[in-house]
């Protein structure tokens, strides 16, 4: 019975070429939604590639330095640009990786819950006291929710004497970290060039004084001895 109504029916131009203008836009919509960059312009995301044209060859070349106490550090294999990457600065004020420019940094996030977070921190000051300069620096990042009180306690009550404080208690660096796939857990480390690019990142603890890490960190900077 169904068939033999439908049979006579004509369906409208009107109808059918509505049905085609609301398809088109519809195509277009998802075109340009998907298109826009996210956070930023385009030209700011070529600006931001460009300054880490020389990047991937010097990860390339500190690869084979990754060994033993940093074997876990994996060199960046494209281009990532974390110069908008931000946090709060020894000050209490707004900062950006962008602020480092001309420094390379060893980025570490860590938590006064993370156990192993905590018994890497002072391997870190000791980086920081020996390789510490105009053109390198460790950026112990705390992501602890709430005030200072807790994190700065306990680098108090461990000696922590080189580290700079910094903060990030909306942990809206690791998330941030998290979606661009290189956050997991704590603690996460980043080297980063003085453009502001990814040259390796892990996750998980390592012994950050030892001499495999000096070596590893020396070869970035291109003072190995």
């Amino acid at each position: 019975m169904s068939e033999n109504k439908n049979k006579g029916r004509v369906v409208s131009p009107r109808l059918v070429g509505g049905a085609v203008i609301v398809a088109a836009l519809a195509v277009v919509v998802a075109v340009y939604v998907n298109g826009m960059p996210s956070g930023n312009t385009s030209d700011e995301v070529a600006d931001a590639g460009s300054a880490c044209s020389g990047t991937l060859a010097l990860a390339k070349a500190i690869q084979p330095l990754a060994t033993g106490d940093v074997a876990a550090m994996a060199s960046a294999s494209e281009l990532t640009p974390l110069q908008s990457l931000g946090f709060n600065g020894p000050d209490g004020q707004a900062m950006t990786v962008g602020d480092f420019s001309g420094k390379t940094l060893l980025i570490n996030l860590w938590a006064t819950w993370c156990a192993p977070c905590r018994e890497e921190m002072p391997a870190l000051d000791s980086l920081q006291a020996e390789l510490g300069s105009g053109a390198f620096e460790v950026v112990a990042v705390n992501i602890d929710t709430g005030d200072d009180s807790k994190p700065k306690k306990f680098l108090n009550e461990i000696g922590v004497a080189e580290l700079g404080f910094y903060r990030d208690n909306t942990m809206g660096i690791f998330n941030a970290l998290k979606k661009d796939g290189l956050a997991f857990g704590l603690p996460v480390t980043l080297l980063i060039d003085e453009t502001g690019c990814l040259l390796a990142n892990m996750n998980g603890p390592a012994h950050w004084s030892g001499d495999d890490a000096v070596a590893y960190i020396r070869g970035a900077l291109g003072t190995e001895s």
